[in-house]
């Protein structure tokens, strides 16, 4: 094997094209393999057919052929006979030309300005572009904290917040999301449902603090009436922070809420059925853990209260 001709066969013999115009990658195959078996001259090169096979992994017909196509551009040549073997001499005076690192340069920069520019589309579809531009007219401006467009418009709409309690549209509510409402509350939780974050105003409000949930006097009597037991005020805290963590909306909350107090009743029936259930005298319920403290404290406290002569 000659170091000359395989770098020969390997970098500056001229690349054969196929009729479509792509690289004949089959004969720069078939030719490497055949000057591993030539001299420094490129001759002596008389590798058998079954040897070219192993080498390239080709069939006998394809690696025939390839001789063919690469004699045909006279890449090689027959040189005489060595036993049942054809001699072949290789063409090593033949130079590619240097165009073609020149043109796989440039296929090299196109294809990468292509990827590029594929890049800057896939984020220029993330992107809205609107020509529906409202200008603010600071001149126009004729109440304190309302901002008028040129189309008469308010820049910062009112919100539309019903309330359960009398299925009215509340006249009084923010101007935006961060405004507190000028009315106060009427009932004890009718706050429930307004925004708690900072006065940054940096986190939206949840679904329950937009639709403007609030417990009204009737759903109280019917808690009341229905589950004496249940703290109106705790569990409909507990409802509220539930909607607030999840971020889920329902279509009507007044309902939502009602399920969620009769779960909540069901509930402490069953642990008061399992015997871990404490009544205190607020008419609060202690499951669970607080339950079992809590009796506890009550044996400690009937021992402390017993008549020593008894």
């Amino acid at each position: 094997m000659s170091i000359e001709a395989v770098n020969w066969a390997m970098d500056h013999a001229p690349m054969l094209r196929t009729p479509a115009g792509k690289p004949d990658t089959t004969a720069r195959h078939v030719l490497q393999a055949m000057a591993e078996h030539a001299n420094s001259k490129g001759r002596n090169c008389h590798p058998s057919v079954t040897r070219v096979q192993y080498r390239t992994g080709y069939d006998r017909r394809t690696v025939q052929r390839a001789w063919r196509r690469l004699e045909a551009e006279k890449l090689i040549e027959q040189d005489g006979m060595v036993q049942d073997r054809i001699r072949w001499k290789l063409a090593m005076d033949l130079r590619r030309p240097e165009s073609d690192w020149e043109d796989l340069e440039r296929e090299e920069g196109a294809s990468r300005e292509a990827a590029a520019e594929r890049k800057r589309r896939s984020r220029a579809k993330h992107v809205t572009h609107s020509n529906d531009v409202t200008v603010t007219n600071a001149e126009a401006v004729t109440e304190p904290d309302v901002t008028h467009s040129e189309s008469g418009r308010h820049a910062l709409e009112v919100r539309d917040v019903t309330h359960f309690k009398a299925g009215r549209h509340a006249p009084s509510a923010a101007v935006t999301t961060n405004q507190p409402p000028v009315e106060p509350p009427t009932t004890a939780m009718a706050g429930v449902g307004s925004s708690t974050y900072g006065p940054q105003g940096l986190a939206p409000n949840a679904p329950i603090d937009d639709d403007g949930f609030a417990v009204s006097d009737v759903g109280r009597r019917w808690v009341a009436g229905t589950f004496p037991s249940i703290d109106v005020d705790y569990e409909t805290e507990q409802f509220v922070d539930h909607f607030r963590a999840n971020g889920q909306r329902r279509a009507n909350w007044h309902a939502e809420w009602q399920k969620w107090i009769r779960r909540s009743a069901k509930y402490a029936a069953e642990q008061r059925l399992r015997g871990n259930v404490v009544q205190l005298p607020n008419g609060r319920t202690l499951t669970g853990t607080d339950a079992t403290v809590a009796g506890w404290a009550a044996i400690a406290d009937s021992f402390n209260t017993e008549d020593p002569a008894s």
